[in-house]
Protein backbone atom coordinates (compact mmCIF):
# COMPACT_ATOMS: atom_id res chain seq x y z
CA UNK A 1 0.00 0.00 0.00
CA UNK A 2 2.85 2.40 0.87
CA UNK A 3 4.52 1.65 -2.45
CA UNK A 4 1.29 2.39 -4.35
CA UNK A 5 0.78 5.69 -2.50
CA UNK A 6 4.41 6.64 -3.12
CA UNK A 7 4.04 5.85 -6.82
CA UNK A 8 0.82 7.89 -7.12
CA UNK A 9 2.44 10.79 -5.25
CA UNK A 10 5.44 10.65 -7.59
CA UNK A 11 3.25 10.67 -10.70
CA UNK A 12 1.28 13.65 -9.39
CA UNK A 13 4.54 15.47 -8.61
CA UNK A 14 5.88 14.83 -12.12
CA UNK A 15 2.63 16.02 -13.70
CA UNK A 16 2.80 19.18 -11.58
CA UNK A 17 6.38 19.89 -12.67
CA UNK A 18 5.57 19.16 -16.30
CA UNK A 19 2.82 21.79 -16.22
CA UNK A 20 5.33 24.55 -15.41
CA UNK A 21 6.60 26.38 -18.47
CA UNK A 22 10.27 27.28 -18.23
CA UNK A 23 10.81 27.51 -21.98
CA UNK A 24 12.25 30.51 -23.81
CA UNK A 25 8.85 32.28 -23.87
CA UNK A 26 8.06 31.84 -20.17
CA UNK A 27 8.01 34.81 -17.80
CA UNK A 28 10.12 32.90 -15.27
CA UNK A 29 12.75 35.20 -13.78
CA UNK A 30 11.12 38.41 -15.03
CA UNK A 31 10.83 40.93 -12.21
CA UNK A 32 10.65 44.71 -12.28
CA UNK A 33 11.71 47.01 -9.43
CA UNK A 34 9.25 48.89 -7.22
CA UNK A 35 7.69 51.91 -8.88
CA UNK A 36 6.69 55.35 -7.64
CA UNK A 37 2.88 55.57 -7.59
CA UNK A 38 2.92 59.39 -7.37
CA UNK A 39 4.91 59.62 -10.60
CA UNK A 40 2.61 56.96 -12.08
CA UNK A 41 -0.38 59.15 -11.30
CA UNK A 42 1.27 62.00 -13.20
CA UNK A 43 2.02 59.70 -16.16
CA UNK A 44 -1.60 58.53 -16.14
CA UNK A 45 -2.56 62.09 -17.13
CA UNK A 46 0.52 62.83 -19.30
CA UNK A 47 0.10 59.73 -21.47
CA UNK A 48 -3.61 60.51 -21.76
CA UNK A 49 -4.79 57.29 -20.14
CA UNK A 50 -7.65 59.48 -18.91
CA UNK A 51 -8.97 59.66 -22.48
CA UNK A 52 -10.40 56.17 -22.03
CA UNK A 53 -9.93 55.19 -18.37
CA UNK A 54 -11.39 56.30 -15.06
CA UNK A 55 -9.89 55.52 -11.66
CA UNK A 56 -12.31 54.64 -8.86
CA UNK A 57 -12.49 57.44 -6.31
CA UNK A 58 -10.41 59.85 -8.41
CA UNK A 59 -12.98 60.94 -11.00
CA UNK A 60 -12.81 64.58 -9.82
CA UNK A 61 -9.03 64.56 -9.37
CA UNK A 62 -7.89 63.02 -12.66
CA UNK A 63 -9.36 65.33 -15.26
CA UNK A 64 -8.55 65.50 -18.97
CA UNK A 65 -7.05 68.78 -20.22
CA UNK A 66 -9.53 71.41 -21.45
CA UNK A 67 -11.01 70.61 -24.81
CA UNK A 68 -10.27 66.88 -24.55
CA UNK A 69 -13.35 64.72 -24.37
CA UNK A 70 -13.22 61.22 -22.91
CA UNK A 71 -13.58 58.58 -25.64
CA UNK A 72 -14.89 55.84 -23.33
CA UNK A 73 -14.84 55.10 -19.61
CA UNK A 74 -12.99 51.87 -18.89
CA UNK A 75 -12.90 51.67 -15.08
CA UNK A 76 -9.70 50.92 -13.19
CA UNK A 77 -9.32 50.38 -9.46
CA UNK A 78 -11.98 50.04 -6.82
CA UNK A 79 -13.14 47.08 -4.78
CA UNK A 80 -12.81 43.71 -6.47
CA UNK A 81 -12.50 40.02 -5.64
CA UNK A 82 -9.53 39.68 -8.04
CA UNK A 83 -6.67 42.14 -8.23
CA UNK A 84 -4.76 42.04 -11.51
CA UNK A 85 -1.20 40.89 -10.99
CA UNK A 86 1.74 43.11 -11.81
CA UNK A 87 2.40 41.00 -14.91
CA UNK A 88 -1.21 41.28 -16.09
CA UNK A 89 -1.12 45.07 -15.80
CA UNK A 90 2.23 45.35 -17.59
CA UNK A 91 0.93 43.09 -20.37
CA UNK A 92 -2.26 45.16 -20.66
CA UNK A 93 -0.14 48.25 -21.36
CA UNK A 94 2.57 46.85 -23.64
CA UNK A 95 0.23 44.46 -25.49
CA UNK A 96 -3.33 45.76 -25.02
CA UNK A 97 -4.79 43.45 -27.67
CA UNK A 98 -3.56 40.40 -25.71
CA UNK A 99 -6.85 40.32 -23.82
CA UNK A 100 -9.76 42.53 -24.92
CA UNK A 101 -12.92 42.46 -22.83
CA UNK A 102 -16.00 41.21 -24.66
CA UNK A 103 -17.85 44.48 -24.09
CA UNK A 104 -15.12 46.45 -25.88
CA UNK A 105 -14.81 43.97 -28.77
CA UNK A 106 -18.25 45.07 -29.87
CA UNK A 107 -17.11 48.69 -30.36
CA UNK A 108 -17.41 49.49 -34.10
CA UNK A 109 -14.08 51.36 -34.22
CA UNK A 110 -12.18 48.26 -33.09
CA UNK A 111 -10.83 45.75 -35.60
CA UNK A 112 -11.56 42.12 -34.77
CA UNK A 113 -9.59 41.25 -31.62
CA UNK A 114 -7.70 44.56 -31.54
CA UNK A 115 -7.76 47.05 -28.68
CA UNK A 116 -8.45 50.74 -29.27
CA UNK A 117 -5.63 51.56 -26.86
CA UNK A 118 -2.65 53.41 -28.31
CA UNK A 119 0.66 51.59 -28.53
CA UNK A 120 3.03 53.18 -26.01
CA UNK A 121 5.97 50.82 -26.51
CA UNK A 122 8.12 53.37 -28.34
CA UNK A 123 6.88 56.37 -26.33
CA UNK A 124 7.00 55.30 -22.69
CA UNK A 125 10.25 54.45 -20.90
CA UNK A 126 10.52 51.33 -18.75
CA UNK A 127 10.73 53.54 -15.63
CA UNK A 128 7.52 55.33 -16.61
CA UNK A 129 5.81 51.97 -17.21
CA UNK A 130 6.91 50.70 -13.79
CA UNK A 131 5.60 53.85 -12.07
CA UNK A 132 2.32 53.78 -14.00
CA UNK A 133 1.68 50.13 -13.12
CA UNK A 134 2.49 50.84 -9.45
CA UNK A 135 -0.09 53.63 -9.45
CA UNK A 136 -2.79 51.55 -11.14
CA UNK A 137 -2.23 48.46 -8.99
CA UNK A 138 -2.46 50.57 -5.83
CA UNK A 139 -5.98 51.68 -6.76
CA UNK A 140 -7.50 48.24 -6.25
CA UNK A 141 -8.94 47.11 -2.92
CA UNK A 142 -9.32 43.38 -2.39
CA UNK A 143 -12.76 42.32 -1.22
CA UNK A 144 -12.45 38.98 0.55
CA UNK A 145 -14.34 36.21 -1.17
CA UNK A 146 -17.58 35.41 0.66
CA UNK A 147 -18.41 31.74 0.16
CA UNK A 148 -22.02 30.74 -0.34
CA UNK A 149 -23.35 28.97 2.74
CA UNK A 150 -25.70 26.17 1.82
CA UNK A 151 -28.08 24.70 4.38
CA UNK A 152 -27.61 21.08 5.30
CA UNK A 153 -29.62 18.91 2.95
CA UNK A 154 -32.22 16.80 4.71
Amino acid sequence: MKILLGFIGGVIGLLFLASCDFGPSSSYGFTLPEGNPELGKRYFVEFRCIDCHTVAGMEDELIAPDGIEQIMAVPLGGTTTHIATYGELVTSIINPSHKVSEQYRLTPAVEEGQSMMRNYNSIMTVSELIDLVSFIQGQYVLQPYAPTIYPIYQ
